[in-house]
């Protein structure tokens, strides 16, 4: 499939990424529009088959397929100031956002637009050409505001060399809410790991606990909660008051993460139909937190 010019709104990462998957399916050369100018002609320049959209609005003006890849907070303003050059060809116009669906582009959609939400569930480092790759095999979480945007998304993906899940609009935020519990908070995690073991001493904390994370983290993804191992799930009530005790004393900044930590693991012990030890709920207080809980 070829489309007659694709526009891309957006000149940062993932814009780059994906004017440079999706030039050779533009018939003419991509046409790209960014806020800054000097940003603009970098991406262009790594896109390589690309000129540049003097103003916004001629990128609907011209194109029958628009990628807008800028942040969250930019892309309402955007599609207002868009809406208006809407050309007869109808295109079809997507978001990359996460947080967002396709009720955000409403604006194109009641000017004539078929519109969809298309989030790529990775993350964008930079490297645009093995981005590419990446995005060959990679999930992406669809929107669509019709049927037709749905079909329409998918043979974009499709373009792409990736899979597609689809999203209620309103579940968009639960959804990226999980991607950045997973991603984001595992980073917050692991600094917290590694600051425990600076104060104990340890050398290179990073290598150190690099086998461990890995295979926690690969049998988690083929297990789910199965692959939980360590005191909660052995009721080591002991081994867990030691370590209480050691945070307080050595480290006390990531006392109250651990001990988050912990009581989400017994909560979901005790979902899966785990009941874990009275001394271990006790010694969290995870009886009178859940109680807590609004």
């Amino acid at each position: 499939m070829t489309y007659r010019q694709i526009g891309i709104v957006g000149s940062g990462r993932v814009a780059r990424a994906l004017g440079l998957a999706l030039a050779r399916f533009s018939d003419k050369p991509l046409l790209l529009w960014g806020r800054s100018d000097d940003r603009a002609r970098e991406a262009i320049a790594t896109i390589g088959r690309a000129t540049a959209a003097s103003d916004v609005a001629e990128v609907p003006e011209r194109c029958d397929l628009i990628a807008i890849a800028v942040s969250d907070d930019a892309l309402g303003s955007l599609v207002t100031s868009m809406a208006p050059s809407i050309g007869a060809a109808s295109p079809f116009i997507f978001h990359v956002s996460g947080r967002s669906g396709a009720a955000i582009l409403d604006p194109l959609r009641e000017a004539g637009a078929t519109t969809a939400a298309i989030h790529p569930a990775m993350t964008f480092t930079g490297d645009a050409a093995r981005e590419v790759e990446r995005m060959a095999g990679a999930w992406f979480a669809i929107t669509g505001s019709s049927d037709e945007a749905v079909k329409r998304a998918g043979e974009v993906v499709d373009m792409l060399g990736g899979r597609t899940t689809q999203i209620a609009e309103r579940h968009r935020a639960l959804y990226h809410a999980a991607l950045c519990h997973a991603a984001n908070h595992l980073v917050t995690l692991l600094d917290g790991a590694f600051d425990m073991l600076d104060m104990a001493g340890a050398d290179n904390p990073r290598e150190l606990v690099a086998p461990l994370v890995r295979a926690a983290l690969e049998n988690s993804l083929v297990e789910g909660f199965s692959a939980l191992s360590g005191p909660l799930l052995r009721g080591d009530a002991r081994t867990v008051q030691e370590h209480l005790r050691a945070l307080e004393r050595e480290c006390p900044r990531q006392l109250e993460p651990y001990q988050d930590m912990a009581r989400a693991t017994i909560a979901t012990l005790r979902r899966t139909g785990v009941e874990p030890d009275t001394r271990l709920r006790a010694l969290l207080g995870a009886d009178a937190h859940a109680k807590g809980r609004p």
